[in-house]
């Protein structure tokens, strides 16, 4: 009878979870990655409409102001306020003019139709 040489080969605890696969990965089908798709431009405008009032006014990020902003920066409007508040002043400016030149014309009509 031949003799038939068997060898063992013998790992510690962490040799073994390092060298072999425990998680039996092949006798399982991985889950398939579900892919989201985003939301039509109609489905988006109905969802933003639901949730217009719970997003806040302010903030960094998340925000109604956010929102104003990249959308502001996206179709290139400038919204300094800065330059918005000198115009208005300067309407206000020019109408006080106004209402002071049309005081003056009726006061000269008026010392003319004496005459």
């Amino acid at each position: 009878m031949s003799q038939i040489l068997i060898e063992k080969q013998v790992y510690n605890k962490e040799d073994f979870n390092r060298v072999v696969d425990t998680k039996f990965t092949q006798l399982v089908t991985p889950p398939t990655e579900e892919v989201e798709t985003p939301p039509s431009v109609e489905e988006f405008f109905t969802r933003y409409d639901e949730i217009f009032f719970q997003i806040p006014k302010e903030g960094e990020i998340n925000s109604h102001r956010y929102i104003l902003e990249r959308e502001a920066e996206y179709l290139g409007v400038n919204l300094n306020t800065d330059d918005l508040q000198a115009l208005l002043d300067e309407i206000t400016t020019l109408r006080q003019n106004l209402l002071d030149t049309q005081q003056q014309l009726n006061e000269l009509t008026n010392n003319t139709n004496g005459w």
